[in-house]
């Protein structure tokens, strides 16, 4: 056990999420003088240097503390962080914007190197990505539009590492039609709200779109079409994630309603792992997705994989890539295992070996590049063992332009569904306000009406 003894409250979730990033398989919680009762040799207690509140920003003195902690922590534990004391979402974001401001390469690179941190390799994906995102977003008038997100939170069941909004169809069957009929209140709302803005992109996610029936898929699709111009759309994509949830009928479904982007995941092609972590289906309904999706003509297929998976080494990560390899998709998304705390694998953390490590990652990239595919966004969550990262590769002209958008936060994306949020960006001084959505279901369905209401009083 780690304690933080710690001055300033304001500065405990930076100390949690860095201290965490050294010490990935140990619990942290706050030091109360009461835990000196119970506290073992083994048992860590860290007390932060608090910087003095002297006039400087919130972010600058934030900085400051964890640029403090993490040297202190580096030092004695001689361990160094690939993104350093970066405890961000968004580290292109930080190479987004320097760029924007006439930055040239070398400046960029010593602001992730010198200032946070970071590693040369990092630093210089985190720029890639950044130079990639801007030449794509360049061609665009994206302030003046808006993407809509529309959230189906249906699962064929729970995958062992998962905290999303999603819920098991088995269980919440008698749901889903009066899940719908919510959605299209708020997709019709929503509509006739944003009338008048050009809608860029449209994202289907979850959960697992493809959970619902060819008619559910056709009637929804439908209604989009109805209520939304789509007529200046870029990009709709829908994720049929679970190989187990995708039909041939669906498929061309999808395909006549010009969905033009689909996401087929297998996160690992080792049968054993697939039965580990919960996804009841096989490697041969991910190779035979993947096969239907072709023959319904649909030619744009991301694929999601997951660096760490518990009992999985670079052995069984080398086999995933090359089945990958043979499928060959228009892009990849490598992702490295993050230990969610609403997750059933954190609940049983101690049961199994998982992990990834930056060996992986690496390999995972260079698999990629030999598909001809570069790094198109980047993202990172708290709680990845090892301070990684999550990078989307993608074939030239085949980069998913919603990625993108929600990565750099540069205009608005409008959610619908339970559990989803929406981010209004303010274009002159780019803050952003979130409009969060129930995440029951239940309570989705019931209090449709005040969710609406909620989002007319951000919207207006």
């Amino acid at each position: 056990m780690i304690y933080i003894k710690i001055s300033d409250m304001d500065f405990y979730d930076d100390a949690v999420v860095l201290i965490k990033s050294f010490y990935p398989r140990t619990e942290v919680m706050q030091y109360q003088e009461q835990a000196e009762q119970t506290r073992t040799a083994q048992d860590i207690v860290i007390e932060p240097e608090v910087p003095e509140k002297d006039g400087r920003s919130k972010k600058e003195l934030h900085e400051a503390f964890k640029c403090t902690l993490y040297t202190k922590l580096s030092a004695q534990l001689n361990k160094t962080l690939p993104w350093g004391y970066l405890t961000g979402v968004r580290p292109s974001k930080i190479a987004y914007t320097l760029l924007e401001k006439g930055a040239d390469r070398e400046q960029i690179l010593e602001e992730f190197t010198k200032k946070h941190l970071v590693s040369e390799k990092k630093a210089q994906l985190a720029l890639q990505v950044a130079q990639t995102e801007k030449s794509i977003l360049e061609k665009m008038d994206y302030k003046n539009g808006y993407s809509l997100y529309i959230g189906i939170p249906f699962c064929p069941t729970t995958c062992l590492y998962c905290s999303f909004t999603s819920y098991s169809l088995a269980a919440y069957q008698s749901k889903v039609q009066p899940y719908l009929e919510a959605l299209l209140k708020e997709m019709k709302y929503v509509s006739e709200a944003m009338r008048g803005r050009r809608l860029d992109t449209v994202y289907f996610g979850g959960g697992t779109p493809t959970t619902l029936s060819a008619g559910q898929l056709d009637m929804l699709l439908t209604e989009l079409e109805r209520q939304f111009d789509l007529s200046a759309c870029r990009e709709l994509t829908v994720e049929a994630g679970r190989p187990d949830s995708i039909t041939y009928e669906k498929l061309c479904v999808l395909k006549a309603h010009h969905v033009d982007r689909i996401s087929i995941n297998p996160q690992t092609m080792n049968q054993q792992t697939l039965d580990l972590i919960g996804r009841r289906h096989t490697v041969e309904q991910i190779e035979e997705a993947f096969a239907l999706a072709g023959k319904a003509g649909i030619d744009n297929i991301n694929m999601d994989m997951i660096c760490g998976l518990p009992e999985e080494g670079m052995e069984e990560l080398s086999y995933t890539l090359e089945e990958i390899k043979k499928l060959d998709p228009e892009s990849l998304t490598v992702h490295a295992l993050a230990v969610k705390r609403s997750s059933r694998l954190n609940r049983m953390k101690d049961t199994y070996h998982f992990g990834a490590s930056e060996e992986m990652v690496s390999y995972a990239a260079s698999c990629a590049r030999d598909m001809n595919m570069e790094p198109y966004y980047l993202y990172r969550q708290k709680n990845i063992p090892g301070n990684l990262e999550n990078v989307g590769f993608s074939k030239k002209g085949k980069e998913c332009l919603y990625n993108i958008l929600i990565m750099e936060e540069l205009h608005d994306i409008i959610a619908v569904g339970a559990g989803t949020s929406s981010k209004i960006v303010h274009q002159e001084d780019h803050q952003v306000d979130r409009i969060e959505n129930l995440k029951d279901i239940k309570q989705y369905i019931t209090r449709i009406d005040e969710i609406i209401h909620r989002k007319e009083l951000k919207m207006i």
